[in-house]
């Protein structure tokens, strides 16, 4: 068997993470808490976002595309 590990720290591997990103958790404290990967020297916790889907950051990408930015307290005025 090929085990791919995400967080060494507590041997958590790839699969087990996408078991806990099936059984609901979609964010990475969610899977902190199920298995306590990413909690330790946070080493994991950018391969844990890949893993989760969300290594982009969309709202960066829409300004990178010329969307306006929201600035602060704009809704307020």
């Amino acid at each position: 068997m090929n085990r791919v590990f995400v967080c060494s720290c507590f041997g958590v591997t790839e699969e087990q993470v996408k078991g806990h990103a099936e059984a609901g958790a979609r964010t990475p404290r969610q899977i902190a808490s199920a298995c306590k990967a990413g909690t330790d020297c946070g080493g994991c916790v950018r391969k844990i976002q890949a893993l989760l889907g969300r290594g982009a950051c969309p709202r960066r990408e829409l300004i990178d595309q010329g969307a306006r930015a929201l600035t602060e307290l704009e809704e307020a005025a």
